[in-house]
């Protein structure tokens, strides 16, 4: 007789735990062509876990058959999870299990927000079987970057650097969380989540541009070239595609046209890196950014959905 499944609940993950959670996430990677966990999660994974988060890990027998994060760190959102289940344990109610443990985990103090990445993801199926609502979208766009980028227009008095390592973080991360003072995710960014990002093989300031005037820094552009190492995708080969990875203006200067001129900017980069293809993630509800972007050449791709608990 086969053992029950076990859910061990846990902050801190051990290098086997990693290696094993890792390994699970490529698979359905691969099975079903999107990534069933965000970047954000996926850092932290990948670094063990983080002591403001929980691990959830679904055993059959020795094999890790599920894996979930809790963050109940957000004060504005409250309690979002992610999760995946192995490609051979579908259609054996370990994503309802999982589900259910993280629903209990959360049941005295919020409501429980559970991301679905993709429109075939099935974190999405599951979350409309057991009753969430989709209550937040967040839309991939994409752009060609064969198509011609126009020169960027600056603002009288800008000047565009990159960004310099050891130097910059704090400067960066004030100007961050102002623009985003309003975003649930991005604006509560902290130091160590720019150094964690500083250690990943994709990082590079070269491509993480800073605008300027009067000394101070005004806004950027950070871009990101995802495929370019194959330990991203579990040791399979994919097709860079860069990214509009963080684009933010000082409330200072917003309605100046520096982000559209930075966005440009990153774009010549990225082309010039031999890059067929650029993407971004913009909430549903931004219409001035969509606007925006479709003004330089973006159009929709994909969603990222947000369920939230009934």
């Amino acid at each position: 007789m086969t053992a029950a499944p076990t859910i061990e609940t846990r902050s801190r993950l051990s290098p086997d735990e990693v290696r094993a959670a890792v390994r699970l996430v490529d698979e359905v990677t691969d099975t079903d062509g999107v990534r069933p966990l965000s970047e954000h999660v996926m850092l932290h994974l990948r670094y063990g876990g983080d002591e403001r988060a929980r691990n959830f890990l679904l055993w059959d027998g020795d094999d890790l058959a599920g894996y979930a994060h809790l963050d109940t760190t957000d004060a504005v959102e409250g309690a979002s999870a992610e999760l995946a289940v192995g490609p051979s344990y579908r259609g054996m109610g370990y994503g309802r299990a999982l589900v259910d443990a993280l629903v209990h985990e959360t049941s005295d103090r919020t409501r429980l927000r559970l991301w679905a990445h993709g429109t075939g993801s099935g974190a999405a199926d599951l979350a409309h079987a057991m009753g969430f609502k989709r209550e937040r979208v967040l839309w991939q766009m994409r752009r060609s970057l064969f198509a011609p980028v126009p020169e960027p227009r600056w603002p009288d008095g800008v000047t565009v650097r990159t960004f310099t390592v050891g130097q910059d973080e704090q400067a960066w991360l004030e100007v961050n969380n102002r623009a985003f003072a309003n975003h649930p995710d991005q604006g509560v960014w902290t130091l160590d989540d720019v150094l964690m990002r500083e250690r990943e093989p994709w990082f590079d300031p070269a491509g993480f541009f800073l605008a300027e005037k009067d000394d101070r820094l005004v806004g950027f552009h950070w871009t990101k070239v995802h495929g370019a190492d194959p330990a991203e995708h579990g040791g399979h080969a994919h097709e860079p595609i860069g990214e509009v990875y963080v684009v933010g203006v000082d409330p200072s200067m917003q309605g100046k046209g520096l982000g559209p001129a930075l966005t440009l900017r990153g774009l010549q980069h990225l082309r010039m890196r031999g890059l067929s293809q650029c993407m971004l993630y913009v909430d549903e509800t931004n219409t001035n950014a969509i606007r925006t972007y479709e003004r330089l050449g973006f159009a929709k791709w994909d969603v990222d959905v947000c369920f939230l608990q009934q």
